[in-house]
């Protein structure tokens, strides 16, 4: 206890003689980066910055994230699972009047308290169907970038709203905006190159007399797969997949732009008190060259490819640095750490979920997390569960982590192991699961990280006791905000370009389209398998539906990730 005091104690000296006790803040978010697609995992991509700041830093290989786009950077600028906040289903898609709820207190405003220099540049999508859902209504001082899920890296326009789904998928508009306003001299620009620049900027024009807190969200790698050509030459008869050898490129580029940031906080003055960040927001899409191996599943599944994200941290200011760290962290704990770090307080927030993980980062502590809940979707119902013989009707997808144990109910996602494109491993009957009919599953992370030896028939008692802590979560969640798309959200009423629709500040999402409700989980305890018995559980739940035409807003849901 003397110890860490003492190491806290010279943490703040070390502060002082630096001239300003609040660190600046660099978080960086990389849009479906792989597990595997990172140089320090033995990846064939080359990213020499990402490889040369995780290595000089602290690796955080038990570090979590949401299985897709807009819970996980909910999370992190609340801090709280997205069942708190009604998005624990899917994506924001551009039509939906859907955004973070208003009353969220976000990141940007803590540390804005805290006398920070708050500034956004990059990836939104966490609503816009009203000014004030926009970046510089929740914290943010400046915004550079763009509010929906993905985009042309050349023109900034997004072709389709909701794929597949009439109207809207013909809908075409552009996105780029400086704050509130259009910006289009930037037509042409790479994005991945135009965000960092506009990063580096804030860097130099920042007063340093205020601390900075930069929150640097690139497209990159996200879909589509476009990049300058000479990053994709250097994999040239290395990488055989074209859409691997493309995304390859992109993640190269990328790489080079993150240095370059870091090159301006460098010459600035401000790296030596200066916190990074780096975070993918979930697994990587194996559809459009990304890639989880040996992890299962990937993007949009809560298997681990899912959810285990590549993530670091580096700063001059770690007392233990130079280290992998093996501790459980996940997304929603940035919050309360670099609050706590800025000097600042939690009062005003509701309640959070995540744990202020600083000690852990720095001076490899114990984390103070020892679970955390992957999420509870009750509208995913599978595709098995509708025809099954047997009489349920509802299993709802949800998986938790209790120290070395996750549990996962319905249908996780596709379950398969999915080795590089360059593999002279072979995509045999080894590599799939066959989950037919099968709604739970139980593994033993530590031991099985793969996910490849299903335990529950041998462990019914360690069923029960994560049911049980299911059903807990599942008492604290807010109905699911998943509104039907808008007609009044085409750019072509807003002169091609994606804007905010909604005039009344006081406009309330559910008369926009159907808000889901769900009654409390009621888990049969009773049906848990006991061993060597081919009996399942599942959570039953009721769903009711404000209006028939929510069916056609669930069927549009099922798509390619494009815009996620």
């Amino acid at each position: 206890m003397k110890i860490n005091l003492l190491i806290s104690l010279l943490f703040n000296l070390v502060y002082v003689a630096r001239g300003n006790s609040k660190p600046n803040i660099l978080f960086i978010f990389a849009d479906d980066y792989g597990f595997n697609d990172v140089g320090y995992h033995g990846s064939e991509i080359k990213t020499p910055v990402l490889d040369k700041l995780a290595n000089e830093g602290v690796i955080l290989e038990k570090y979590y994230v949401q299985p897709i786009c807009t819970p996980t950077r909910s999370t992190m600028l609340t801090g709280r699972y997205q069942i708190h906040t009604g998005l624990q289903h899917g994506v924001l898609r551009p039509a939906q009047p859907n955004s973070l709820p208003l009353d969220e207190t976000t990141i940007a405003d803590k540390l804005s308290e805290s006398g920070y220099k708050t500034h956004m540049v990059g990836k939104w999508h966490n609503g816009y169907y009203k000014k004030e859902c926009m970046p510089t209504y929740r914290g943010f001082d400046s915004y550079f970038g763009y509010l929906n899920g993905a985009e042309d890296y050349y023109t900034h326009v997004l072709s389709g709203g909701f794929p597949d789904l009439l109207p809207f998928s013909l809908w075409s508009g552009y996105d780029l905006r400086r704050n509130e306003t259009v910006s289009t001299k930037e037509k042409g620009e790479y994005s991945t190159f135009l965000f960092a620049k506009e990063a580096q900027n804030v860097i130099t024009n920042h007063d340093s007399s205020s601390p900075l807190f930069l929150y640097l969200a690139f497209q990159a790698v996200h879909a589509p797969l476009q990049v300058p050509q000479q990053y994709i030459q250097q994999y040239e008869g290395v990488i055989k997949d074209k859409n691997r050898r493309t995304y390859a490129g992109m993640v190269s580029a990328m790489d080079e732009a993150i240095g370059n940031v870091t090159k301006t906080l460098q010459e600035k003055g401000l790296w030596n008190n200066t916190v990074l960040i780096f975070s993918t927001d979930n697994g990587g899409q194996v559809y459009d060259g990304g890639n989880n191996w040996p992890l299962r599943g990937w993007k949009g599944s809560l298997w681990e490819g899912g959810v285990r994200g590549v993530g670091f941290v580096n700063s001059p200011l770690l007392t233990k640095p130079r280290r992998v760290s093996h501790e459980m962290i996940h997304v929603s704990d940035w919050f309360p750490t670099l609050v706590k770090l800025a000097g600042g307080d939690l009062n005003g927030t509701k309640p959070l979920d995540g744990f202020n993980v600083w000690e852990t980062i720095n001076t490899d502590e114990p984390s103070p997390r020892t679970e955390l809940l992957h999420n509870i979707d009750p509208v995913k119902t599978p595709w098995y569960c509708k025809r099954a013989s047997h009489g349920y009707q509802w299993c709802p997808q949800a998986a938790l982590r209790v120290g070395d144990w996750k549990l996962l109910t319905g249908c996780p996602g596709d379950s398969r192991w999915i080795p590089p494109p360059n593999s002279s491993l072979n995509l045999n009957e080894e590599n799939y699961l066959n989950n037919d009919n099968k709604k739970l599953f139980l593994f033993n992370i530590a031991q099985d990280p793969e996910e490849r030896h299903e335990l529950s028939s041998q462990y019914p008692e360690k069923v029960k006791e994560l049911l049980l802590r299911l059903e807990e979560y599942n008492s604290t969640a807010v109905p699911v905000r998943y509104p039907n798309p808008d007609l009044a959200a085409n750019p072509a009423l807003h002169h091609g370009v994606w804007s905010p629709w909604v005039i009344s500040e006081h406009a309330d999402i559910t008369a926009y389209g159907s808000t889901i409700t769900f009654a409390q989980t009621r888990l049969l305890i009773s049906q848990i398998p006991q061993k060597k018995s081919s009996t399942t559980v599942y959570l039953p739940s009721s769903v009711t539906e404000k209006d028939q035409g929510y069916s056609k807003s669930i069927s549009a849901t099922r798509q390619p990730p494009s815009l996620s």
